[in-house]
């Protein structure tokens, strides 16, 4: 399924004109502007698995932020969101896979999102923080229950309901008992790889267009290898899009996927076993083969 068919960055030309035009002397950068042209991209056709390649610096992040602001995605965490990328993605223009659109951006499917590395990241650390403060409690509660199973508790007033309510739970459960009455389970714990994992699948829903920052980040080899066949089956049989910022040798092995090199002077389609990230692992692997036999 395509639902973002091209997208039009503003060339050289454009850009110039726009940063000359500035009456401003406050800003030393005016990101996103000047960044992607300097490899001369100014347009991205979409397949229904597209792949941005290339190393820090190349822009693919910069390209993902800015379709991902033009096409009003959500998203989950802030980003590096400059003065001036409103004014660079009204001189954008996209086309939906209907043909609709050109500056004004078309509809995308709800739900439709940009997932980061700062996505992820965020998602294990809130769960670290959910359990340390359930384990936290639970150590109150022990000391709470004892305390008021063996208090001399008396009744003065109406204002000691809620302590006679704790006192009564506490003489008429065991330990354990009155610690799960009174405290949520923790969540369940994974490993980082495992958890990262769980946020691609809770993300991604069925018909939708969703762009991935380096989804390999926190995941094993054999974790990468679970999430490329999750996004090849999503897009095959589940009527999603996918718009990948990538240099993953197992995600740029995916099936039909569009790849453009972004570490090339003059961005250029390629094959991944043409991308140079694939070809060193080749080789190293290459060099090592006798070993594995």
């Amino acid at each position: 399924m395509i639902y973002l068919s091209r997208f039009q960055f503003p060339g050289r030309e454009l850009e110039y004109s726009f940063t000359m035009n500035q009456k401003r002397t406050c800003y030393d950068t005016f990101y996103p502007f000047l960044v992607l042209s300097k490899h001369c991209l100014e347009m991205l056709d979409f397949e229904p698995v597209t792949i941005l390649y290339g190393g820090n610096g190349s822009g693919k992040t910069t390209a993902l932020n800015v379709i991902a602001e033009k096409l009003g995605l959500e998203r989950d965490t802030l980003y590096n969101r400059s003065n001036f990328f409103e004014e660079y993605t009204k001189l954008c223009s996209c086309q939906g896979g209907d043909g609709s659109g050109n500056r004004r951006a078309p509809r995308m499917p709800k739900g439709s999102r940009i997932i980061t590395s700062d996505d992820v990241f965020d998602f294990m650390l809130n769960l670290r923080s959910i359990n340390d403060g359930i384990d936290r409690k639970r150590e109150e509660l022990f000391e709470d229950y004892l305390e008021n199973k063996y208090s001399h508790f008396t009744m003065r007033s109406m204002d000691d309901y809620e302590q006679l309510k704790k006192v009564c739970l506490a003489r008429s459960n065991t330990q354990s008992k009155y610690v799960r009455r009174n405290l949520m389970d923790n969540v369940r714990e994974h490993s980082n790889g495992e958890s990262a994992f769980l946020y691609f699948t809770d993300k991604i829903k069925e018909n939708g267009l969703y762009l991935l920052d380096e989804p390999e980040n926190s995941l094993s080899p054999a974790k990468q290898q679970e999430l490329l066949k999750f996004l090849e089956d999503s897009a095959r049989f589940f009527g999603c899009q996918f718009i990948i910022a990538t240099h993953s040798p197992f995600l740029l092995s995916m099936r039909g996927a569009k790849i453009y090199d972004m570490d090339e002077d003059v961005v250029d389609v390629k094959r991944w076993t043409e991308l140079e990230n694939v070809k060193s692992y080749y080789h190293f692997f290459k060099k090592y083969e006798g070993e594995f036999e």
